[in-house]
């Protein structure tokens, strides 16, 4: 580890003999160490200077995205605490829904997954406002894997009717849903775009709350805006 770290602080590589002299080891077990590493891949050797290597630029990566994903944590339950509600965070990635990240509290808690998020995104609120984000034709494309079906009594109907309503969501507009996906519960959820990634954070409350609902999503929406530009790196954990 002290010869990666020395390593690194050489932008344009060193050799073996400085490489031991800065690390405090004997240079015939700096030789063997470094040639370890450079087997391993965590080390290239070019013309006797030593550089990192794919395997340790792949730690450093791993890194990158515990700092993102440790930063999106904090911020998630910063608005749970703000706005008394479970937060979520999900993407729409590879043609799938993926909740990335819930927070929530014992006194607050977030919906079961009773039925799996992937295959009911016409349901609840933060598929709604996943779909709402895509082009037509994705919409289409999802809603043939995973046909609308009625979950609970207030669940749309049919896929005519669940593109209608897509289609007049306005742009970066909240997207409300009451008991569609769970019965007790109502839920709204901020879409996030940046670059091509579709994203959104929504809220959950139960139904004797619903009055809360567009506060607590517009809440949300300004804690989002002010903080936007720093979960900006963090939005594909």
């Amino acid at each position: 580890m002290r010869l990666l770290e020395c390593v690194a602080g050489h932008e344009h590589g060193a050799p073996a003999k400085q490489l031991a002299r800065e690390t405090g080891l004997a240079l015939p077990t700096a030789y063997h160490l470094l040639r370890t590493l450079v087997h391993e891949g965590y080390l290239r050797r070019d013309k006797g200077l030593f550089f990192l290597g794919e395997a340790a630029e792949r730690l450093g990566s791993s890194g990158a995205r515990e700092k993102r994903r440790s930063t999106m944590v904090d911020a998630l339950a910063s608005w749970r605490d703000a706005i008394g509600v479970p937060v979520y965070y999900a993407v729409y990635r590879d043609g799938e829904i993926e909740v990335m990240c819930v927070s929530d509290t014992p006194g607050n808690p977030a919906v079961e997954e009773w039925a799996d998020f992937r295959e009911t995104g016409h349901a609840h609120a933060i598929g709604q406002c996943l779909l709402s984000q895509l082009d037509e034709e994705a919409r289409r494309d999802h809603l043939d894997r995973y046909p609308v079906q009625a979950i609970t009594p207030y669940t749309v109907r049919d896929s005519h009717t669940l593109l209608r309503r897509l289609e007049r969501t306005r742009r970066m507009e909240p997207v409300t849903e009451r008991q569609e996906y769970a019965l007790g519960t109502v839920c709204a959820a901020v879409p996030i775009t940046i670059g091509t990634t579709a994203a959104t954070m929504a809220i959950s409350l139960p139904a004797h709350q619903a009055d809360r609902l567009p506060a607590a999503a517009r809440q949300l929406q300004d804690e989002i805006g002010r903080l936007l530009g720093s979960l900006a790196l963090s939005i594909s954990i």
